[in-house]
């Protein structure tokens, strides 16, 4: 049973029974509001599970087709995108994101590779200029500010985490190959025929299955100033230009916009199916998305480092894949350090272990300070690996 008495519904297998006792642990103890957790095995779901609530006021039971803002889980879908793209042979990683973006080379970024974009090193964590939340739901207007401006650092040395600008950046080269933004390819190329419930960008008729998402435990004014001064300007300019709360990403601007770095609604269920395409090295039942080739090359890793924007939140260098974080020695993502997966602000998680052939969504609405390995989510990833 999950925090005042809501049960946990849905189907999990005897032998993942550590993960459902995990599930229902972060609701009596972790604070859980709604949330739900899948994963695969082999390609077969074997936890398939749901619970709590999907609003503030606790009036709405978190359904199985409860939809919810699973924030930068969404860049794992993004990245599969331009994959795709490569697999085909239309899109080489190791060009110049110039060649297909021409007004990208301006301000010294002629040299930037897709490669750069991928794996959070072209220098573009954040706009220099203010940008509003109502601008970045333009897709034109924000596109055309990252193609002008100015890396903070040079392209391809440093990792520093591209939290906002990652999926218009990736986002554009997809358009400008595909002709096609990143939402409708992903549901032509991968949603559409595998069935998966993920969209980026949400549909109007959707809007009644998402979940409110309920903001973090609040820091003082005081505290969070003092956060706030020791960030460099690139981190600054990639947390907070702009800011976006869980009270903004609740609204139908926010829900409706395509923000493919932050902005994928969906089920706990199609997380993993998405990051099942990569743990069944480039197939999900019995459907090829991906070569192995390709798929493997999503790990790739791009070079350790204390990432620019993120990196004192972690004990260790950090690695980015080719779209990808490794779990590397903070086993981020489990035990195998060449798992890979992405975490979204406040609790998501997409992972991917293909020497496992593991894979796992987990997906809720109460928000945790973190941007990354959030309590409950370790929790489930280690009951997970407890029981293989």
């Amino acid at each position: 049973m999950s925090e005042l008495g809501t049960p946990v519904r849905g189907h999990c297998d005897a032998a993942f029974r550590a993960v459902r006792e995990a599930f229902e642990e972060n609701f009596r103890e972790r604070g859980e509001l709604g949330a739900a957790v899948a994963v695969t095995v082999g390609g077969r779901t074997v936890v398939d599970l749901w619970g709590g609530w999907a609003d503030a006021a606790r009036s709405r039971p978190w359904e199985r087709d409860t939809l919810v803002n699973v924030w930068s889980t969404s860049k794992g879908p993004v990245a599969l995108c331009a994959h795709i793209l490569a697999d085909r042979g239309l899109l080489d990683l190791d060009a110049p994101v110039a060649l297909y973006w021409p007004e990208f080379a301006a301000a010294g970024k002629e040299k930037v590779l897709v490669r750069h974009l991928l794996s959070h090193r072209a220098g573009l964590a954040g706009l220099r200029e203010p940008h509003s939340l109502e601008q970045l739901c333009d897709w034109e207007l924000t596109t055309q500010r990252l193609a002008a401006t100015e890396p903070w650092w040079e392209p391809g040395t440093r990792s520093g985490y591209h939290a906002l600008t990652y999926g218009h950046l990736v986002g554009e080269v997809v358009r400008r190959v595909s002709g096609l933004r990143p939402g409708a390819f992903l549901a032509r190329e991968v949603t559409g025929p595998l069935g998966i419930d993920f969209r980026i960008g949400l549909p109007e008729r959707d809007f009644g299955r998402a979940a409110e998402l309920v903001h973090a435990p609040a820091t003082s004014n005081s505290e969070q100033g003092a956060v706030f001064a020791q960030l460099a300007p690139a981190a600054m300019a990639a947390l907070t230009n702009p800011a976006v709360s869980a009270a903004a990403a609740n609204s139908p601007q926010w829900r409706a916009a395509e923000i493919p770095a932050a902005n994928g609604h969906g089920t706990a269920r199609a997380v993993a199916g998405l990051y099942g395409v990569f743990a069944g090295r480039g197939s999900l039942g019995g459907h090829r998305v991906l070569s192995p080739e390709a798929a493997e090359r999503v790990r790739e890793g791009q070079g350790g480092c204390r990432d620019l924007v993120l990196g004192a939140g972690f004990e260790h260098e950090t690695e980015v894949g080719l779209g990808l974080w490794l779990s590397g020695p903070d086993g981020s993502y489990g035990p195998n350090p060449r798992a890979f997966g992405h975490d979204g602000f406040g609790g998501s998680c997409g992972l991917a272990d293909p020497e496992a052939g593991v894979s796992l969504g987990y997906a809720m609405n109460r928000m945790g300070p973190r941007i990354a390995n959030d309590p409950r989510k370790t929790a489930l990833v280690d009951a997970l690996y407890g029981a293989l």
